[in-house]
Parts: structure tokens; C-alpha cells; sequence
């Protein structure tokens, strides 16, 4: 060791009278040194930062390498999520808070499934590549059932999906994406933000409105404030990237998309079926999917003589959605990892949107489908054309503007719903009007608080009062208390009433008198040149019936009496 060290110091510390040589060449190998250590280092650095080392050289991560590969992201790194993009010291001192993962998988003591428990803030991640203020345009869904029968009966359902997002500078703020524009705070009680018993919304001067789920039992004085977590874009999006999906809906892309043939009978009842069940091991499930070939060759003879291609190539794509969503070795299937987008296989938008969770007020944050997208239609292979109704600007009535409408409106329906909505079958799942929507009232919202008992009985004394019923035409003497009044209240008191739309109230006599912002409604003893008579004489909202407005006119010929 001492004859090294000589001989290292005489040759970075050359005699005096060596030659050039002597003097140049230590520099040059550490220069040469320093340039293999930066360049391995540089190249270490970076191979751990790829998906493919987090993906496949990290024995714990194949769920998400899979899923990863197969998502939108799917050419985003891993460290541009869980590091985020910084600067390399910040890379470095965020990746190093993490040392104690290689320990833990060394020595094989994750507890599985694994789940990631220190998420960068989407603002150091998403967000350096979404801007959430351009999110401002609605966008057109399509998402296709297969029913469970034989002939694997096709519906679409369609919507229109109201992304919004910018802020109020811009005029917008609107939409799903006004939680993050807007600063909105939860309390979740479970590791996975599936329950939210208490909700914060902020006003632009700081101010707050507390929102607390009244079926839960808690209580906001019993919080700890530090555990409070502001809504993000990973909130809603937290599967977006390693999303193991529902068979049913495993099965219904492939079906969509031809994968799978939807002409094989029952095709997918027993692909649900059979990979929804439990297995032990791969194995045991790759050879019950396997055994689906032996099923239609035996039960359905003549069409698996024909087309036992189409057969096995759903055998093998059914195998293929096994192998990308159910994982033995780290116990992850898709009930492991719930999706906060929509609100039918996991609460998502319902963990603080379920009309349970209220104010000192009573109000709750609303359970609006169209604050979110339009009320979804349903259309069959058969129909030709799909209308898709939309809010258009129109004037809301005061009913509807209470934020428990939702859970209100199944105990509200009356005559003055025909006024708005086309209401046959009103309740039931025909889809021959409005108030026939299938994909409403033929669906089970398990996380909705439609039939909690604590909120029903908060609700029941809002439920609103039946209007009077419509005064009948005649020709007997008019007024406004005798039947005019009547008139006006059941077909025009939703809008021109307290809501007052343009102005107009027409609930009581004096305000229909006073007019609206535009001036006098009513010109007595002259029908032709009163505004309400024209407007009504034209498109409207609502528009009275020939015989209504003839009587109306009658009454302002008459010198429009109030008795």
C-alpha cells in the first residue's frame, strides 16, 4: 500500500525536471476519469428514471409498467409524474427521499397492494405540461353497452362532456375543471380518498363554506386542519396512467372496437362472466378463458363451424385484458385501485357530489348531472338520429335552482314539468321522453344519496308546493284573482316569479302590472299593443295555448280588472 501511494504522489506530483510528458499526463487521466464518471453517471441517472427500469427492471412495478404502456401517457416517463420536472437538485433531493424503497424491496417487505402514497402536487407535475385554463371546450362522448342476451344487444349513450376550466379573468371558470381553478379543500378518512365526509369551498376573499355529509356522524370540530387536501388534477384523474379497468368495461371497448366479434351469441355475458371470477393463479384463469373455445364448440355447434376463428380470437384477446388487469404476484385487480373519474364502478365525482353533504344552510353541493356533462341519451343500433338536448341559456325555475334539486325532484313532479321537458312515462326507462331516461332511472347509483334517511328527512320540508292548478278557459267575466292569475302562475310562474326572469314577476298583480325591465307588459283595453301579447305571439320559453292567450286578450280588452 505504501509503495502505491509513492508512486500515485510521484505521479501527480512529478519531480522537479520531468519531462512535459510527466507533468501533462495526470491531468489527462483525470480529465479522462472525470468524463467516465459523468458520462456513466449521467447515463445511471437516467436509466433509472426510465419507464422501462421502473416498469421491468423493478420486480414490484409490472401492474403499472403494463397499464403504463398501454395508457395516454404511455410516452411520458415515469420520473415526469413521481419526480416531476425540476432542476436536477430537486430531482435528486426528492428522489432520495425515496431510498428507503430499495430497502423495502431487498428485503421483500411491501405490504401489496402497493399504492403510491407521496404523489407530487399536480402543479409540479401535470401541470407543466396541462394548463388547465384552455380546458374551455365542451367535447362529444359515445360510449357503447353490450347487453347480456345472445345477441349481445348494442346501445350508445351520449353526451356532451363540459370539460370548462379557464378562470374569471377570461370570463369562464365553468365546468369540471372550475375545482381547479378555484381553491376547494376535502377531508378523506381512508387511505384512498374514497370517503370525504367534509368539504371546503373557498370565496375569492377567503372567506368558506363548510359542507359536511350528514349521514356520516362527523363532526368538523373533531378535524386535524393539517390533513386537509386541496383538489387537484390527480383527484379525479388518479388512475389516468396505471388504470386497471372493470371486466364489463374491458369487455365492452374490445367489443367496440371489433376486437371481439359481437356476433358470437352471448359472447358477452361470458367473457364478463369469466373474468370476473376468482382464480388462484394465471394458470387457472388463462385455461377457464381457454376453456370458452370448448363451451361454444359444444353449445353452439353450427356457429362455431363457421366462424371458430372469430372464437379464438376472442379466447386470446380476453386472455390478453387478463394479463393487463389482474396480477397475482402484487394482488392488484381492478377492485384495488378505484377510478375517481365518473361515479359508477367507484363514488369518484359522488364522494363529495351525493346531495348528502351540506351547509348550515341545508344546501348541499350539488348532485347535478349537467353541471358536469349533458343528461346522457340513450340510442339504440336501430335509431337512425340521437338528439341530444342542452341547457341553451334558458331561464331555470326557482325549483330547480335550489341545490337539492336532484334529490328533491323525484317528489316534485307536477303539470308545470310538461312546460319545459316532454314527460311520457314519466319516472321509467323507455326513453320516449325526457322524463323516460334510461340511462338515469335504469341505472343503479349506488354512491348517490338519493334514499339516505338523515337527508330525506332535512329535505322533506323543501320539497316545493304543488302551483294551482291551471284556470280553464271561459267566457264568463275575467280578472286576475278570478282565473288570470291562476293562468299566469301555473304556466309562466316558474321563470316570472320570485326569479323574476327579465324583470318580470307575474305572481301578483302589481308586479305583472309594474312589467319587466323592458317596461309595461299589460297596455289595458289594448291587447294588440301589449308586450306580453306579442312576445307571446311569437317563439317563447312556453307558449300559451291559442284559447289561453284569446282569453288574456279578452282580460286586457276588458281594462285588465284585479277583481
Amino acid at each position: 500500500m505504501k509503495k502505491i501511494t509513492e508512486r500515485l504522489g510521484r505521479f501527480f506530483a512529478p519531480a522537479p525536471g520531468s519531462s512535459r510528458w510527466a507533468y501533462i499526463l495526470p491531468y489527462l487521466v483525470l480529465t479522462i476519469v472525470f468524463i467516465i464518471l459523468f458520462a456513466g453517471g449521467t447515463y445511471g441517472w437516467e436509466r433509472t428514471n426510465s419507464t422501462e427500469f421502473c416498469g421491468t427492471a423493478c420486480h414490484t412495478m409490472p401492474p403499472q409498467g403494463v397499464t403504463h404502456m398501454n395508457s395516454p401517457h404511455a410516452n411520458v416517463t415515469c420520473e415526469e409524474c413521481h419526480i416531476g420536472r425540476a432542476s436536477f437538485a430537486d430531482q435528486f433531493t426528492r428522489k432520495s427521499q425515496a431510498l428507503h424503497e430499495i430497502y423495502y424491496m431487498t428485503f421483500s417487505l411491501y405490504e401489496y397492494p402497493i399504492r403510491a402514497k407521496a404523489l407530487r402536487p399536480a402543479r409540479d407535475t401535470c401541470e407543466k405540461c396541462h394548463l388547465p385554463e384552455t380546458f374551455t371546450s365542451d367535447s362529444l362522448r359515445a360510449i357503447k353497452h353490450f347487453n347480456g342476451d345472445e345477441s349481445n344487444t348494442v346501445s350508445t349513450t351520449y353526451l356532451i362532456l363540459k370539460t370548462g376550466g379557464g378562470d374569471k379573468r377570461q370570463g369562464l371558470g365553468k365546468g369540471i375543471h372550475w375545482h381547479i381553478m378555484n381553491k376547494v379543500e376535502y377531508y378523506a378518512t381512508d387511505s384512498l380518498n374514497q370517503e370525504i365526509p367534509y368539504v371546503r369551498a373557498y370565496n375569492d376573499d377567503g372567506t368558506f363554506a363548510e359542507y359536511t355529509d350528514v349521514e356520516s356522524g362527523f363532526d368538523p370540530a373533531t378535524m386535524d386542519e393539517s390533513q386537509l387536501t386541496q383538489i387537484d388534477c390527480t383527484t379525479c384523474h388518479n388512475r389516468v396512467s396505471h388504470n386497471f379497468a372493470y371486466p364489463a368495461d374491458s369487455v365492452d371497448d374490445a367489443m367496440s372496437r371489433g376486437v371481439i366479434d359481437p356476433s358470437i351469441p352471448s359472447i358477452r355475458q361470458k367473457a364478463v362472466d369469466v373474468l370476473s371470477a376468482g382464480y388462484e393463479t394465471r394458470d387457472d384463469a388463462i385455461n377457464a378463458i381457454a376453456a370458452l373455445e370448448g363451451d361454444y364448440r359444444n353449445n353452439f355447434s353450427d356457429y362455431y363451424g363457421q366462424n371458430g376463428e372469430k372464437v379464438q380470437k376472442a379466447v386470446a384477446e380476453l386472455q390478453s385484458i387478463y394479463d393487463r388487469t389482474v396480477f397475482h404476484d402484487q394482488k392488484v385487480d381492478s377492485t384495488t385501485h378505484p377510478d375517481n373519474l365518473g361515479h359508477v364502478n367507484s363514488p369518484g365525482c359522488f364522494r363529495c357530489h351525493d346531495g348528502k353533504h351540506l351547509n348550515d344552510r341545508n344546501e348541499a353541493v350539488r348532485l347535478e348531472c349537467n353541471l358536469c356533462h349533458s343528461i346522457p341519451i340513450v340510442s339504440g343500433a336501430k335509431d337512425l338520429v340521437t338528439n341530444i338536448e342542452i341547457n341553451s341559456g334558458g331561464v331555470e325555475p326557482d325549483s330547480h335552482l335550489n341545490p337539492n334539486w336532484i334529490s328533491l325532484h323525484n317528489k316534485s313532479m307536477d303539470q308545470t314539468c310538461a312546460q319545459c321537458h316532454t314527460t311520457e312515462g314519466a319516472g321509467g326507462t323507455s326513453d320516449t321522453s325526457f322524463c323516460s331516461n334510461s340511462a338515469c332511472h335504469g341505472s343503479v347509483f349506488t354512491y348517490a344519496g338519493f334514499d339516505a334517511p338523515a337527508l330525506r328527512e332535512i329535505l322533506k320540508d323543501q320539497i316545493p308546493t304543488p302551483p294551482p292548478t291551471q284556470a280553464a278557459t271561459s267566457s264568463a267575466p275575467s280578472s286576475y284573482d278570478a282565473n288570470i292569475g291562476a293562468l299566469f302562475v301555473s304556466k309562466c310562474g316558474a321563470c316570472h316569479g320570485t326569479a323574476a326572469a327579465g324583470g318580470l314577476n307575474v305572481t301578483t298583480y302589481a308586479d305583472l302590472m309594474k312589467g319587466s325591465k323592458n317596461g309595461a307588459v299589460i297596455t289595458p283595453n289594448d291587447s294588440a299593443n301589449s308586450l306580453l301579447v306579442k312576445i307571446q305571439s311569437e317563439k317563447h320559453y312556453l307558449n300559451l295555448t291559442e284559447e289561453e292567450l284569446e282569453l288574456i286578450g279578452q282580460w286586457i280588452d276588458a281594462g285588465a280588472p284585479e277583481k
